[in-house]
């Protein structure tokens, strides 16, 4: 499921961050019973135009279909802000970083 509303985004925010260098990954538990994994993508106009931050999120959106279902966190929000260095980044090293950084996230 994807995250869509703002406040969503906000309360993520209060959530773990892991950062590398072509993005940022907050993870937060809802506790809600929920047992569904929801993914977010956000980034900023300081990172580039609208063709630039639009290839980066189609990017997160395939490495969240790739890897969210195997190892994200069950019951909890995933958001990826991407930053500058991210775009020029190969799509190789940018699968391993998420894998990394949820490994490193494990409650």
């Amino acid at each position: 499921m994807i995250l869509r509303k703002r406040s969503d985004f906000l309360a993520a925010n209060a959530g773990r961050r892991a950062a590398t260098p072509g993005f940022i990954l907050l993870v937060r538990d809802r506790k809600d019973g929920d047992p569904s994994k929801r993914v977010g993508f956000t980034v900023s106009k300081k990172v580039g135009g609208s063709v630039v931050r639009n290839r980066m999120k189609r990017r997160f959106r395939e490495l969240a279909r790739e890897i969210i279902p195997a190892g994200g966190h069950c019951g909890s929000d995933h958001v990826m802000i991407g930053r500058s260095g991210g775009i020029e980044r190969e799509f190789d090293a940018l699968r391993t970083d998420l894998a990394n950084a949820l490994k490193k996230m494990r409650p």
